[in-house]
């Protein structure tokens, strides 16, 4: 028995640990677009508008993709489904190495690794970890999915190295190959007994994903959480993801001590996940979700006076870090307590689209704007007004947690 205990807690760990390496690999090839693209505007022609519209396309197929993707882990669990991400993220980034065609990178990154991206998700390490871990459930999920943030600390400046040293062809080139050789040892480590422990068990029957669609748009809060966590991406994986690179650059910053500062932005960024996660369980949640946001746009103002001052562009990168994932773990919370357990999956699902949605609008008006102005001002300047709105929608919300919780129990 407690040799079977034993292996058992392996696989868990195992399963953190894949989890955290898929996720550092795929967020920091999406990181790289930014890096590369000022190269790509003078060595192959492409504007700042089509490299961002690249992106907002990614964005809109990882919004489609995530539902299925999760449905796909129900059904075939976590080894399939992040060989599979990986496999799509990894061939894309090869294929984007290579060529010098604008329609195949399009395919390349904004179709096929884009695809991957929805799958090697938080969403699915999320699921993943949460069936597998019955104790310290909460810290297991969250140091797998902090790869999204805290891998690129470490990720992302060597991939800055690669760049200078050789060329934007060997920084895809490297997160390629680097995906495509986990896969074999995610492989060969995660057993199909690990599948089937985290394969989901036998239930009541619940009603149809119409029915309850119906039933979570029909809540004021989804709509409070919904359209905050759309602005929300609109200001982090739309404008700074895409263009915080870009925009360091302009300033005149090179490629390593731009993909540096975003590296501590990434790492703080783990270290707010956390805290957030902590001070959600120990104070009012709309007070700290509203102030997140709040101060989020503070941040911008910080950027917006950057210059040539490398130490503002580290000093943003350490304020910003604090409060930009930090809402994921606040918004999960609110989103459980207001809308209920049983349909939590089906509404965080659909808050992170509208996440996704606005990152696509943030990722292509960034581009569009720069065109327009040769400059960065205007896109920052939007981005505290909808920061600051974010927070004031946020404060519409009643504290009221109990109250899904009671409708559910009468449904």
């Amino acid at each position: 028995m407690s040799h079977n205990r034993s292996k058992s807690s392996v696989l868990q760990w195992l399963v953190v640990t894949f989890g955290f390496l898929a996720l550092a690999l795929a967020f920091s090839a999406r990181a790289t677009l930014g890096l590369v693209m000022p190269i790509w505007e003078q060595e192959l022609g492409w504007s700042r508008s089509f490299v961002s519209g690249s992106a907002a396309t990614a964005l809109l197929v990882m919004a489609t993709v995530a539902p299925f993707a999760g449905h796909f882990i129900d059904r075939h669990g976590v080894r399939l489904t992040l060989a599979l991400g990986l496999f799509l993220v990894g061939v894309g980034c090869l294929i984007v190495s290579s060529t010098s065609n604008a329609i195949i990178f399009l395919i390349a990154f904004s179709a096929i690794s884009a695809t991957g991206y929805g799958i090697v998700a938080t969403h699915i390490v999320s699921t993943a970890v949460a069936r597998l871990f019955d104790r310290n459930r909460g810290l297991a999920t969250g140091i797998a999915t902090s790869g999204a943030t805290g891998g690129q600390f470490l990720i992302v400046p060597l991939i800055a190295v690669v760049l200078t040293t050789f060329s934007w062809r060997w920084s895809f080139l490297a997160i390629g190959i680097g995906c495509l050789a986990l896969i074999p040892i995610l492989w060969w480590t995660l057993t199909e007994k690990g599948d089937s422990a985290i394969a989901p068990s036998d239930c009541e029957p619940t009603p149809s994903i119409w029915v309850d669609v119906s039933a979570v748009i029909r809540k004021p809060a989804f709509h409070i959480l919904f359209w905050s966590f759309l602005l929300c991406g609109f200001t982090t994986a739309g404008v700074i993801e895409t263009h915080l690179l870009p925009y360091a650059s302009f300033c005149g910053f090179g490629p390593v001590p731009s993909a540096t500062a975003y590296g501590v932005l990434s790492a703080v960024n783990m270290l707010g996940m956390i805290g957030a996660g902590w001070l959600a369980d120990r104070m009012n949640r709309i007070v700290l979700l509203g102030s997140i946001y709040l101060l989020r746009g503070v941040t911008f103002i910080v950027l917006i006076n950057v210059g040539a001052d490398y130490e503002m562009l580290v000093v943003f990168a350490l304020m910003f870090g604090a409060v930009d994932y930090a809402t994921v773990p606040v918004t999960a919370s609110l989103v459980a307590s207001h809308l209920g357990l049983r349909v939590m999956g089906l509404s965080m699902g659909m808050i992170s689209a509208g996440h996704s949605l606005g990152a696509a609008a943030g990722a292509f008006s960034g581009g569009y704007i720069f065109d327009l102005t040769m400059g960065y001002d205007w896109v920052w300047i939007t981005s505290i007004v909808l920061a600051v709105g974010a927070g004031c929608i946020v404060f519409l919300l009643k504290n009221n947690p109990q109250d899904a919780t009671v409708r559910e129990a009468g449904h």
